[in-house]
């Protein structure tokens, strides 16, 4: 659970960036965007799998141009 301490002289704006910034470095709207939509492990396998083609496929294009 993220927690910011605001200090007296801290406007609202800047709390609420501080506590954006938190939630965002636990990982917390990454995780409810996962959890928004249940996905069959099928397809979570062949998302993955897609995944790693397309990062194989960059890694090929990065060393020919070199």
């Amino acid at each position: 659970m993220p927690s910011v301490k605001v200090r007296e002289s801290d406007s609202f704006e800047n709390a609420l960036r501080k506590f954006k910034k938190q939630c965002e470095r636990e990982g917390i709207l990454s995780e409810i965007k996962k959890r928004e939509h249940y996905e069959k492990p099928s397809v979570k396998k062949k998302k993955k799998a897609i995944a790693a083609r397309k990062k194989a496929l960059k890694r090929v294009r990065i060393m020919e141009k070199r």
